[in-house]
């Protein structure tokens, strides 16, 4: 999983979100170091959508523009859960090997 479809579903994991609103929220996340251009977000969206992991929640008129919000479906909860398993033990690993480094006196 790329890490922007990682936070796309992660901004999704708590509500319903439009386009602009996923981006933000994203921009949030990283602190910053993800910008998504609105035609990536859309890629990303489309491409997690064929996955069956986010659908179309509804749309809305907004200032005469339609919004489209979307949600994460079941599948899309354990795919991100099992991602976010997978970073931490990642992350778990490399803090141990640290660790061990540091203990072992290797510069």
């Amino acid at each position: 999983m790329t890490e922007q479809a990682f936070l796309v579903l992660t901004t999704l994991a708590d509500a319903a979100r439009h386009g602009y609103g996923i981006v933000q929220e994203v921009e949030r996340l990283s602190e910053g170091r993800v910008q998504l251009k609105i035609g990536t977000l859309y890629g990303v969206l489309d491409r997690l959508a064929a996955d069956e992991l986010v659908t179309l929640d509804r749309e809305e008129a907004h200032q005469g523009r339609l919004r489209r919000y979307y949600r994460l479906t079941d599948q899309g909860v354990h795919a991100l859960e099992a991602e976010a398993a997978r970073l931490t033990a990642t992350a778990r690993y490399a803090t141990e090997r640290l660790r061990a480094r540091h203990a072992g006196g290797t510069a």
